[in-house]
């Protein structure tokens, strides 16, 4: 008989090569007829390899970087096989070949993000195969096993689970799992494979192999299990071996307090850790405590009351209680406020359920992982350390009272839990959401021991919710139980507005008709008037608080440069800024800046080298309140402008003012595509936009940013984040600073500070700098000056140009060129000529007239003085010198020691020096007489 390729066996049966028929698999065998598997992980199974590389080609594969990933691989754990949990590439190899076409199926657990987790087949040409086009595996739920399979082709076939590890940061990423690798199309099987340690086959033609229950054991090929001897050693299921029982020890047995009895108290019960392990008649070992210790029953959580019986009964509709007293029913013009408020731990409430799982092994199956102890709750002992010990709460929705449905804000309610943790080892405490019971993400985890401290999530849809704590004493794939005292204490969860809640307190709400009484919603935006409880209108620029209702109070101014939605739910900004300074007024427009801006800052590079690089989204002024910048998780088209969520559970989709991302290029780790990771929001609600520094506690420093070069003041918008960290208790903040540069047109340039690549230098508060000519205030009449033109012809022309260096844009359009009539300038110079020709004129003429009536008295006093001369030693003649009696003297005589004017003349042109003479003055006396 000759086998064709396509011939094989059923399962449960080998081909027999001696007599070419298939024959049925002996007891402590199986097989699976033209498949093979891979459940046994305590080596690498022969046929499978590991390569690990440091796959950064942007940074460039130095020989130290290539070789600090020679430690990195995937390493099995018994059950399961492990990838590596650093930043290296490692590929898991495996190459088969078959002989028809077949099919490869896989579980794995993939619940960190900060892995990338591939699955992709290549021929022996090393293409890869069109069946693996989707080579990207989907994450699975905390805790559960996710399947994969995929077709394969006759002929060669080379598997490869690869993963590499994208650490940000100082936190480690949790590594792939994987098991049970089932490879289908191998023609046929030549053997059987004898079954594994702690497993048996005790029937002819067996498929697969059974599990050695709880205290027995088996080698390799067993066709049965064998006992171990209970009084003195004990075996796990599907254990190889027996173990001897260690002495009991305090880690061994667990306190727990039993519901309340008629008499309002409690005992204290002690018990032993099921599976018990250990004995108490070795020397050394601890006894159980005794058990019963009774005491007083911790009250009834508000909401609850005791009705004289051993149980807490949820107060019944339209009611309250604050745990002591009875129910009783809300006062006129009052509704109760309905949430969840657990703050005493005496038995588990009606929505809430504890569970143990281990990735590993079934130990701690139907343990409780987490038990009521009074006024806490804490996280059990488990099976071994590396249990998940998970607490869940079920609410079937959020919906805010009657009196606030007119708040639309984007909080419909809260959760808030006061925990602490205690560690000696690695634990962590996850705290993890699940929408509509569709995907499980975690909202956030602590490491190691924390203080007693208070977290709460904001809610912001209207879903079903599902929220698990989860505590891990440590994160290593090993049975031991050495740190069984490091637990984690939950003292209170409040959950408030939840749809199915009780009412621990009554508040305010509107009262519709006066005949009715009762409550009655009020409209958007609309608050509770305290006087009449009827429903009024927020005053304009106000928005309506998301927590209450009552009174006028509710209505909180909007900030600066702000203005109030219709609806009163939040405050916007409509990208139009006024300021007044030196008695002049700025007007800005940012409305051009309106659509989203995106900013790529980095590179920058993490502890082992790897690239990435800092994606902001940011829409300035929204769409009138409404948040337009969106990031998103494992993203190919970085720009994001065809970005829309699918639904309203789409996990890793961000909508918000200011939105991050952490962008993994293309080149960085070898994918075809860029990788984008940890999106989160850094901005969801507006504060103002002013010219200050300083807004709601939240400053921008000077040295942030380089000065601005021109005196046109920079203009701040401020946000902030209602998303509390670890980190940041009050929740981030943003500043996005307006900058007038006339050198950077359009959407002009986004930076962020040079001393904090990442945009924030303490991780709470962002800054951004926004430069661009559409930045600069609109243009007033005090932005450009005239200059006028010469008269040509009798017209001027008077033109208008802009102030330079330009710090304006729009606004005032430049005034048209202007032209006037005017007088030339040959007129006035001719009229000027004249009227200089006949001053000149005139001067002459008044030194001629002086000049010559100065020569007479000149010439009249050269005589008088030559006459004088003549006759100095004689009298006068009585006749000619005395004045007779009766008669006047027909001259006055004048005397002046002072030259002449023109005789100063004739000194300075002569430079001669003359005497002083006398001047007299003879004015006969017919000159009086005339």
């Amino acid at each position: 008989m000759i086998v064709s390729p396509a011939f094989s066996c059923a399962s449960g049966e080998y081909l027999e090569m001696k007599n070419q028929v298939c024959s049925k698999c002996a007891e402590g065998t199986y097989s699976l007829g033209s498949g093979i598997k891979f459940d046994e992980w305590d080596e690498l199974p022969a046929g499978f390899s590991n390569v690990a590389t440091f796959m950064d080609t942007a940074v460039g594969s130095s020989e130290g970087k290539a070789d600090s990933c020679n430690n990195s691989s995937w390493t099995p754990r018994g059950n399961y096989i492990e990838s590596n949990r650093d930043d290296c590439t490692v590929s898991l190899i495996y190459a088969v070949h078959l002989k028809k076409s077949g099919s490869v199926f896989f579980e794995y657990q993939y619940i960190d993000n900060n892995i990338f987790f591939e699955f992709f087949i290549q021929n022996d040409q090393c293409k890869e195969m069109e069946s693996t086009a989707d080579k990207w595996v989907k994450l699975t739920d905390n805790g559960e096993w996710g399947s994969h399979s995929v077709t394969l082709k006759s002929g060669s076939n080379i598997l490869y689970w690869r993963t590499t590890g994208i650490l940000m940061g100082s936190k480690v990423v949790k590594p792939v799992l994987v098991k049970n690798i089932t490879i289908e199309g191998v023609a046929y099987t030549s053997e059987c494979f004898a079954c594994k340690p702690g497993t048996f086959s005790d029937k002819p033609g067996a498929s697969g192999c059974q599990v050695c229950p709880r205290d027995t054991y088996s080698e390799k090929g067993a066709k049965e299990c064998t006992k171990c001897k209970e009084e003195m050693y004990y075996a796990e299921e599907g254990s190889s071996a027996c173990t001897e029982r260690p002495p009991c020890t305090s880690k061994d047995f667990f306190q727990i307090h039993t519901p309340c009895d008629k008499e309002g108290k409690t005992q204290i019960m002690y018990k032993w850790i099921e599976p018990k392990i250990c004995r108490e008649d070795l020397p050394d070992a601890l006894t159980l405590p005794p058990s019963g210790e009774r005491q007083d029953c911790p009250p009834c959580n508000p909401g609850f009351y005791n009705n004289a019986s051993s149980s807490c009964t949820p107060c019944p509709p339209g009611t309250f209680s604050d745990g002591t007293q009875e129910c009783k029913a809300c006062p006129a013009g009052t509704e109760p406020a309905l949430g969840f408020e657990y703050k005493w731990w005496n038995i588990l409430p009606g929505n809430m359920k504890t569970s143990c799982f281990n990735v590993g092994n079934s130990k701690c199956d139907g343990m409780n992982g987490w038990e009521v102890a009074g006024d806490h709750i804490q996280s059990g002992a488990g099976g071994s350390d590396n249990d998940y010990l998970i607490l869940s709460l079920y609410i079937s929705g959020f919906k805010p009272p009657t009196s606030v449905t007119g708040a639309t804000g984007s909080e419909l309610g809260r959760i808030t839990f006061v925990f602490e943790t205690i560690c000696s080892a690695d634990c962590v405490l996850y705290f993890m959401a699940d929408i509509n019971r569709k995907n499980t993400n975690v909202v956030e985890s602590w490491e190691r021991s924390k203080e007693r401290q208070s977290y709460t999530h904001i809610i912001s849809k209207n879903a079903s919710f599902t929220f698990t704590w989860a505590f891990q004493r440590i994160n290593e794939g090993q049975d031991s139980r050495q740190f069984i005292n490091d637990m984690a204490k939950i003292y209170s969860i409040t959950v408030t507005n939840a749809v199915d809640g009780v009412a621990s307190s009554c508040r305010a709400c509107a009262l519709g008709s006066e005949q009715s009484g009762s409550c009655v919603p009020c409209p958007p935006g609309h608050y509770i008037e305290k006087e009449s409880s009827q429903c009024k209108e927020c005053p304009a620029n106000t928005f309506l608080s998301i927590h209450q209702v009552y009174g006028q109070e509710a209505c909180i101014p909007c900030g600066p440069g702000s203005k109030s939605t219709k609806d009163h739910s939040a405050c916007f900004s409509d990208c139009l800024v006024s300021y007044v300074k030196d008695n002049q007024s700025l007007n800005y427009n940012f409305s051009n800046l309106s659509q989203v801006g995106s900013l790529m800052s980095g590179p920058s590079f993490t502890s082992r080298g790897t690239k990435f690089f800092h994606f902001f989204n940011i829409s300035l002024c929204g769409n009138e309140g409404k948040k337009m910048a969106i990031c998103t998780d494992n993203i190919t088209d970085v720009t994001l402008k065809d970005m829309v969520a699918e639904s309203e559970d789409f996990s890793n989709f961000v909508g918000a003012f200011v939105c991050q991302s952490t962008i993994i290029p293309s080149d960085s780790k070898g994918f075809r595509t860029a990788l984008a990771l940890q999106s989160n929001s850094l901005a969801d609600r507006f504060l103002g936009t002013t010219v200050e520094t300083t807004l709601d506690n939240i400053s921008i420093k000077s040295e942030m940013f380089p000065p601005s070069p021109s005196k046109i003041p920079d203009v701040h918008f401020f946000y902030k984040s209602s998303t509390v960290t670890t980190s940041c208790e009050n929740g981030r903040a943003t500043v996005v600073t307006m900058r007038c540069n006339p050198n950077k047109p359009d959407q002009g340039e986004l930076s962020v500070p040079s001393s904090c690549p990442a945009g924030t230098c303490d991780g709470c508060t962002f800054y951004f700098l926004w430069e661009s000519a559409e930045a600069c205030p609109l243009c007033t009449e005090q932005d450009y000056h005239e200059i006028e033109g010469a008269c040509k012809k009798g017209f001027q022309e008077t033109l208008y140009v802009w102030n330079e260096p330009k710090y304006c844009i729009k606004g005032v359009p430049l005034p048209e060129k202007r032209t006037s009539t005017c007088e030339t300038v040959d007129f006035w110079l001719k009229v000027g000529a004249g009227v200089g020709a006949f001053t000149a004129v005139l001067l002459i003429a008044l030194t001629c007239y002086f000049w010559k009536k100065n020569q007479k008295l000149e010439y009249k006093y050269s005589k008088l003085v030559m006459t004088t001369n003549s006759k100095e030693c004689e009298l006068p003649a009585a006749d000619s010198c005395a004045i007779m009696e009766g008669e006047d003297n027909e001259e006055e005589i004048v005397y002046s020691n002072k030259q002449s004017l023109l005789g100063k003349l004739k000194s300075l042109a002569t430079k001669e020096k003359e005497d002083n003479f006398e001047s007299v003055q003879l004015k006969s006396s017919r000159s009086q007489n005339i």
